[in-house]
């Protein structure tokens, strides 16, 4: 009889006194083994940065949705800022000639807690002097001591987002030259068209091309009992935006849960408002009820699972 090539995988090995199996469970209970979370020598990663923050939906919008936005910010010593979507070169702040403080939230790298990064940044920007550039230091770096936005900003001051068309308002009351120029045309080409839809938190509408549009949401429910009511609406089905529309799937991002619905193109972005605030009392009755899954709800949340991915 032939050996067989089947090798028993090796024991893995018993960790000394006082010390945790590499190889084991992680005793904080995320599931994963203890050499890849407590026992990786890392912080562990933060889900949800903004959370704590006013409009934290909108956040997490303008980190990973909206291509040209601004918002205004309060610090806890009564300051004004300007939070931008992004700002040129990806720089994380700057501070103009008369003193305004800008700060962009689509950084180009980031550590395991986003809102120290930017945290980081605006403290730096605070203590700048006007028309100074802004040196955070290096922004996304491991064990960064800088503070996180929930300590600088006054947190009873309300998130209201602008949706702007292009970056022009990079270059307002600054005087540029014609490379300055150049660039922000540059910039300007690359915006996709986005609408954030009247009436409703954090619900944009943009479209990539001529002939299909998207409506993107960012949810603030906790993402098993959003999929429950995504997954009632499924199965009743009432979850398309009406005719010609569907439910394209779902990313997560920053913690929190982002369905993405495909129209079509054609149909200007602040027309979708009605159909997603049908759409949102729809959803709203789907989350109040307690009632296990049935069959069908349960087919149509393995369905939602399958087209639901990871950004962050």
């Amino acid at each position: 009889m032939a050996r067989s090539t089947t090798r028993r995988r090796p024991a893995a090995p018993a960790a000394t006194d006082g010390e945790t199996n590499p190889k084991a469970p992680c005793p904080c209970g995320s599931g994963r083994r203890y050499k890849h979370c407590h026992g990786s020598g890392y912080g562990q990663p933060v889900l949800r940065p903004f959370e704590g923050l006013p409009g934290e939906v909108d956040w997490v919008a303008l980190r990973e949705l909206v291509p040209a936005a601004t918002a205004r910010l309060t610090t806890t010593e009564g300051r004004s800022v300007t939070l931008a979507s992004v700002l040129p070169g990806g720089t994380p702040a700057l501070v103009r000639a008369n003193g305004e403080i800008l700060l962009g939230v689509q950084l180009q790298t980031s550590s395991d807690d986003v809102s120290r990064d930017l945290g980081t940044a605006l403290a730096a920007a605070l203590e700048a002097p006007a028309g100074a550039p802004v040196d955070p230091g290096p922004i996304g770096a491991a064990g960064s001591a800088g503070p996180r936005l929930q300590e600088l900003l006054d947190l009873s001051a309300p998130f209201e987002v602008t949706v702007h068309d292009d970056f022009e308002f990079w270059l307002e009351g600054a005087d540029v030259d014609a490379t300055a120029r150049a660039s922000l045309q540059q910039a300007n080409e690359m915006v996709m068209p986005t609408v954030r839809l009247d009436g409703l938190e954090a619900a944009y509408w943009c479209r990539p091309t001529t002939e299909r549009g998207h409506v993107r949401w960012v949810r603030p429910e906790p993402e098993e009992a959003l999929l429950d009511a995504l997954a009632r609406l499924g199965a009743a089905e009432q979850l398309s935006l009406g005719e010609g529309t569907r439910y394209a799937g779902a990313f997560r991002a920053l913690g929190l849960v982002v369905p993405v619905w495909d129209v079509p193109g054609a149909v200007p972005g602040a027309e979708w408002a009605g159909p997603s605030a049908e759409l949102h009392s729809r959803l709203e009755a789907a989350l109040a009820v307690t009632e296990p899954l049935d069959a069908d709800e349960r087919r149509a949340r393995a369905g939602l699972l399958s087209r639901q991915v990871t950004l962050r």
